[in-house]
């Protein structure tokens, strides 16, 4: 169960979503509830992080690949607006990448102000283009806020899952350090950040985050019919089927 916990004025937002924090309209749902939680409280600052060797693997493939394209859509306007939510957080936001983060894990650590990751055998990224699917406006605004453009081919349009290394040098994240020392490093940081006087934080970082946030609610609604079409196309689905008999073989 997800959990919400205060450590000196930081919000620990733990996230413990079933196997392998897979993204469904539960796990948004607890996403968004936290954070809630998180901005009517008395925190400074907020750690997003998972649980065992998982930060997020991703979309729930197994339950989403059997909803028709109106359901699907519900689905996608749900998760952009939970993405958003982290997104436009008035708190400093530290993820602590404890394991893989995989497309919407990826996505969801790209909301943070910094990403720290564990220095382990996990990898990070966002693979939606080799099974044939986009990314919507959420994602690609972030991402351009987040990273260089020298990043986006590896990233987005190749689509690699990177070693934490990797990440680091195209700067998906900040920092790597040792997987023990790593929520102690991040909630560090969170606090530092929190020390920040609020009011002034909050104002520069919504004002550095304009555009981009400007440019997702101006596109979300036709960027969001483009993805649907990539996720519905015939070689989408063929992929997807195969990726889910995969998963469900080995008891994912």
């Amino acid at each position: 169960m997800s959990s919400v916990t205060n450590e000196g004025g930081v919000a620990i937002v733990r996230l413990s979503g079933g196997k392998a924090n897979a993204m469904g309209m539960d796990l948004l749902d607890r996403i968004q509830r936290a954070f809630d939680e998180v901005e009517a409280g008395d925190a400074t600052a907020v750690v997003v992080t998972g649980y065992e060797r998982y930060f997020s693997a991703g979309l729930a493939l197994p339950e989403l690949a059997l909803l028709d394209r109106p359901a699907m859509k519900r689905f996608i306007d749900h998760f952009n607006r939970t993405l958003a939510r982290v997104f436009d957080c008035r708190l400093p936001v530290v993820a602590a990448v404890n394991g893989h983060a995989i497309a919407g894990g990826c996505v969801l650590a790209l909301q943070a102000d910094v990403r720290f990751m564990a220095d382990a055998d996990v990898r990070i990224g966002l693979n939606e283009v080799n099974l044939g699917i986009g990314l919507p406006a959420v994602v690609v605004e972030s991402l351009r806020y987040a990273v260089a453009p020298r990043a986006f081919l590896p990233i987005a349009m190749e689509g690699r899952l990177l070693t934490p290394a990797q990440a680091l040098e195209l700067g998906l994240v900040d920092e790597v350090v040792p997987a023990g020392e790593l929520e102690g490093r991040a909630t560090a940081r969170a606090r530092a950040l929190g020390g920040v006087p609020a009011d002034g934080f909050a104002q520069v970082k919504a004002a550095l985050r304009r555009p981009a946030r400007e440019a997702r609610v101006r596109t979300e609604a036709e960027e969001t019919e483009r993805w649907l079409d990539t996720w519905f196309s015939p070689p989408a689905r063929a992929r997807l089927t195969e990726t889910v008999r995969r998963l469900t073989s080995r008891g994912a």
